[in-house]
């Protein structure tokens, strides 16, 4: 059965791990990535980028300082290079040895695991290349059907989807357009990523009758926690918007808050 990026077709909205289960495990590696769905996410937010030989690894940043014990542009060095480094002790001890997965590595969990996939690219110098080495693999092992390319880069997105026509794109905006339709057709996107800021229910009914797909990524639990402690509380909104169908997927570094929201608002069978 193909997977569905659409909560009135899944029944009921995505759970989606930020980089995994970020706030708890190193990101963008195959513990994080296992830790979530353990903790209740559905779907999972990887970063990619090339090596120096054009192999797409899941890596957030173009550098390898802030994850590995690496240095440098990970475009400058191989894969082998690269997969030689520590990914994990730099984030608690308990984790050393844990390595920089290949996309292809990722993809195949996820395949295994039912999982979908938002997929960044992430890649500056060589994006169109980036964007054709993910098509081609999504297409030789048959798993587009749950993978969204995503990105900032919406003429990026664009290029690819004319290039690729198997393939569905996210396009991620931090602002609330005027006519977010309009931006959406004229990337090709079948789907967008909604600051939680900028949501709001209007939008979001118009986006469905339209046929695109909602993803709305949470702030950190710092931001939360500030807002509670000064008498806000968007929480009880976002909970609803969930039940009544507006939001499709809900993203978020803190997996199991993250499910308990999605949880609370219920199975949505009535959509």
């Amino acid at each position: 059965m193909p997977f569905s990026f659409l909560a009135r077709e899944v029944g009921r909205a995505h759970v989606c791990a930020h980089r995994g289960y970020s706030l708890r495990y190193p990101e963008n590696t195959l513990p994080a990535f296992e830790a979530a769905k353990a903790w209740g996410a559905t779907t999972i937010e990887i970063d990619v980028v090339l090596t120096a030989e054009g192999e797409p690894i899941v890596l957030h940043d173009r550098t390898l300082d802030r994850t590995t014990d690496g240095h440098g542009f990970a475009a400058d060095l191989n894969l082998e290079q690269i997969r030689s480094l520590d990914a994990g002790a730099g984030f608690n001890s308990r984790f050393a040895g844990t390595r920089v997965p290949t996309l292809a590595e990722v993809v195949d969990w996820a395949a295994r695991e039912e999982m979908g996939i938002f997929l960044e690219i992430k890649e500056t110098d060589r994006p169109d290349l980036a964007v054709d080495r993910v098509a081609g693999l999504l297409k030789a092992t048959g798993t587009a059907d749950r993978t969204i390319i995503i990105g900032f880069d919406h003429v990026v997105l664009k290029r690819g989807v004319e290039r690729h026509s198997g393939i569905r794109t996210e396009a991620i905006t931090h602002a609330r357009h005027a006519d977010i339709v309009g931006v959406l057709r004229a990337c090709g996107a079948s789907s967008v990523s909604i600051e939680l800021d900028m949501f709001r229910p209007f939008d979001a009914k118009l986006l469905h009758d339209a046929g695109f797909s909602i993803r709305v990524c949470l702030p950190g639990p710092e931001v939360l926690a500030e807002s509670w402690r000064n008498g806000r509380d968007i929480i009880p909104s976002v909970v609803q918007w969930i039940a009544e169908g507006l939001i499709d997927t809900i993203s978020g570094d803190d997996v199991p808050f993250v499910a308990r929201l999605v949880e609370r608002a219920g199975w949505a069978g009535r959509w």
